[in-house]
């Protein structure tokens, strides 16, 4: 034991001080010092990796713009992706937005193209809308799968099918420069890779991100209008007077 104690003291005179619980557990208990070198370069370690977790995450939300806090928790934090999977005959709450969040939705003529695909889907019953709402750079909508579209997907139809129109629209080589990729299957892309989907297992669920919809215009960074049922490019006034004006519509409480 006194020679133990004599090569402690010596090795905590090498080392330099430490504090009481470090001493008694490595010296004390095991007769051995980690180097207080070891414990800083492998805390610095695990301080960096920690730090480019939550620039990921930070930088993540940037891209994709503000988002309510179970959404991060779940798709940023957990998953560290957006889940975009959806299966048949479920409803969900759906989120596309277009390249960098440019305002390409904007133009009436691009939400035209929109309404004209859901329009389309919704003849070949493969898709039930139950609301919707097109602002000038993403778009929500409340939608179930009733079926394939060939091979694929409606909703992977329907990127395609409204970028293939974007394209047609935007004749001027400046208006695509923002839209230029280097991918090897196109050369130009409108939609971000990663829509959001969002299960809708109850009516509860279902109205709170119904609400969310149409309160989306009247947001102030939007202020588009300033009553939900006023926006022309939702819902809102389907559910407050009956009119379905583009006849894509099916009501929610048909479903729930």
């Amino acid at each position: 034991m006194s020679h133990n104690h004599q090569n402690i003291s010596t090795r905590i005179e090498q080392t330099g001080s430490k504090d009481k619980s470090t001493l008694t557990l490595n010296e004390m208990k095991c007769g051995m010092l980690i180097p207080t070198s070891v414990v800083s370069t492998q805390t610095e370690i695990l301080k960096t990796k920690m730090s480019h977790n939550h620039q990921n995450i930070s930088t993540r939300t940037e891209q994709t713009g503000s988002k309510d806090k179970s959404t991060l928790t779940l798709n940023e934090m957990k998953y560290g992706m957006r889940n975009s999977h959806m299966l048949l005959n479920e409803v969900y709450f759906w989120t596309d937005t277009i390249k960098d969040w440019k305002w390409l939705l904007e133009s009436d003529a691009c939400k035209k193209i929109i309404i004209n695909s859901w329009r389309e889907l919704v003849r070949r019953n493969q898709i039930v809308i139950y609301g919707y709402a097109i602002m000038p750079n993403h778009l929500h909508v409340l939608w179930e799968i009733l079926a394939m579209n060939g091979k694929e997907m409606p909703h992977a139809s329907f990127n395609k099918f409204t970028s293939h129109q974007f394209l047609k629209l935007l004749h001027h080589p400046d208006e695509l420069v923002p839209y230029k990729v280097e991918d090897q299957e196109r050369k130009h892309r409108f939609w971000q890779r990663d829509p959001l989907a969002i299960h809708m297992d109850s009516k509860e669920k279902l109205e709170q991100k119904l609400d969310y919809i149409h309160s989306n215009p009247l947001q102030e960074k939007w202020s588009l209008v300033a009553q939900p049922e006023d926006y022309f490019w939702s819902s809102a006034n389907f559910y407050e007077t009956g009119a379905d004006r583009f006849g894509i519509l099916t009501d929610y409480r048909d479903r729930f």
